[in-house]
């Protein structure tokens, strides 16, 4: 599939069947994250594979909004450190958001589903995955990516709105 067809089929998947996903697949996802842009180079993610169903259970009640991590085979939490530079600090959330994208393009190009699943900037949902998932105080998570085969297709749909688009000026 190219770039285009992944980026305007790619849709939140939410239910999984319950085959695994397979090492060279979630390597190929870390990839695309890591191959994101990121301001001043700094590349500030961590990223953490969750596969343990016990674990993926908890997230769920770290973050109410993500009952699929249930049956889904597997997650990836997108983390930060922040990033060192001064200049490029405050930038780390659009970093992460670039590579969550690229993952979720990545997913749906190889055929696997994927929902991003907000955790930053909400306090307690930060607080209670960075406990969850023993993660050091400087380490800040970003979101989860709920990742596995989708139990059902989806469909494109055409969301380009003209009306949205403004040439030079407003």
């Amino acid at each position: 599939m190219d770039a285009l067809e992944a980026i305007l089929s790619r849709r939140s998947c939410r239910s999984y069947t319950p085959e695994p996903v397979a090492a060279e697949p979630v390597e190929q996802l870390l990839k695309a994250g890591m191959a994101s842009p990121s301001a001043c180079n700094q590349r500030p993610w961590h990223f953490v594979v969750v596969d343990d169903r016990e674990t993926l259970c908890k997230i769920s009640d770290v973050q109410a909004y993500s009952p699929m991590l249930r049956q889904a085979p597997m997650a990836i939490v997108v983390c930060s450190d922040g990033g060192d530079a001064a200049l490029s600090a405050p930038y780390w959330p659009q970093d992460c958001a670039a590579a969550t994208q690229n993952i979720l393009i990545a997913a749906r190009a190889i055929g696997l589903g994927a929902v991003w699943l907000g955790i930053y900037p909400d306090a307690a949902r930060v607080d209670g995955l960075r406990q969850l998932l023993g993660m050091p105080d400087n380490i800040t998570p970003f979101c989860v990516i709920a990742v596995g085969n989708p139990a059902k297709p989806s469909r494109p749909i055409d969301r380009y709105e003209p009306e949205r688009v403004h040439h030079n000026r407003w």
